[in-house]
């Protein structure tokens, strides 16, 4: 592992197949997937709206012309729409690097077609179930890697999102779910990782956080656009104090590339993790909970009717 990661040290990433979600224009997926495309790899968009995902297309091919580049559709609130998109994802072949950066964040009060909240369903249960699907495809890689962003705001979950996920109970705090879908993707990378290795399967599984990074995703979040009134302020307050989304990606990148170790998490080294070169980090006590990075496993399995590996 470099003293320092900078992109630069991206090794050749020719021959390697990665599957990213979320990849809308400006945000860390297009950036994430910009580099991995200009270092050689063979690199699946998987999103919800295929215009969008064509427009990220067209944005990394003017900068790298020979990308290699494919589209998958993809909407992970929607587990039959997940099932779909594994099933398409089979003529793939084998997958080096299953990036599960795709999110929504402080999303109002709402449930999905399966009955589930939408941070939850589309942060921790749509990745958990595309990540189960896609298992047999990165063993068959020569050392195939899951990456799952998380987020600083783990450390605001409060509690472990371990009750039924079918039922809310009390108020609803949008924040405090979306800290809690983001504790969960550490605790998905953890159990994943302790399984991987129970069962002897090729596969490392790791966590990256982009610190504060200069995305659409609070505007979208908070209005359901990135643009357009009081949507635009927000937008352009944030990315007035974060670092670029180009700069955010950067631990997902070196995750996805770095040689590093099982459940490692990867964020920005400087004060708060706020932003900076990325580097291996911490998390907080709530998030090394093995007692309940087994449970969440056993209730995403039965939420998404799914055991693995």
């Amino acid at each position: 592992m470099s003293e320092k990661w900078n992109v630069a040290d991206l090794p050749d990433q020719t021959g390697r197949t990665i599957v990213l979600t979320g990849p809308t224009l400006g945000g860390l997926g297009h950036h994430t997937a910009l580099e991995l495309a200009r270092h050689g790899a063979r690199v699946v968009l998987a999103g919800r709206t295929p215009a969008k995902v064509e427009e990220t297309v067209g944005a990394i091919r003017a900068e790298v012309p020979g990308a290699a580049l494919e589209a998958l559709h993809l909407d992970l609130a929607s587990l039959a729409s997940v099932r779909s998109a594994a099933t398409a994802a089979e003529q793939i072949g084998p997958i080096d690097v299953l990036i599960n950066n795709a999110g929504v964040m402080g999303t109002s009060y709402s449930r999905t077609a399966d009955g589930l909240d939408l941070q939850m369903a589309t942060n921790h249960f749509g990745p958990f179930l595309l990540t189960g699907l896609l298992l047999p495809q990165l063993a068959k890689s020569d050392g195939g890697r899951v990456v799952n962003v998380s987020s600083i705001f783990h450390n605001f979950a409060g509690k472990a999102p371990l009750g039924d996920p079918r039922e809310q109970h009390g108020r609803y705090s949008k924040w405090k779910v979306y800290g809690q879908s983001k504790l969960a993707n550490l605790y998905f990378t953890a159990e994943l990782d302790r399984r991987l290795r129970v069962a002897n399967l090729p596969v490392h599984a790791l966590a990256a956080h982009p610190g504060f990074a200069g995305t659409h995703l609070a505007a979208n979040g908070q209005y359901g656009r990135s643009a357009g009134g009081i949507a635009t302020i927000l937008d352009a307050g944030v990315r007035a104090v974060s670092q670029s989304a180009a700069a955010g990606a950067w631990p997902s990148l070196m995750a996805a590339t770095d040689d590093l170790p099982g459940n490692t998490f990867v964020g920005p080294s400087g004060p708060g993790q706020m932003s900076g070169s990325p580097r291996i980090v911490g998390r907080s006590k709530l998030a090394r909970d093995e007692n309940a990075s087994r449970v969440l496993w056993e209730i995403s399995e039965e939420t998404v009717d799914l055991r693995y590996p």
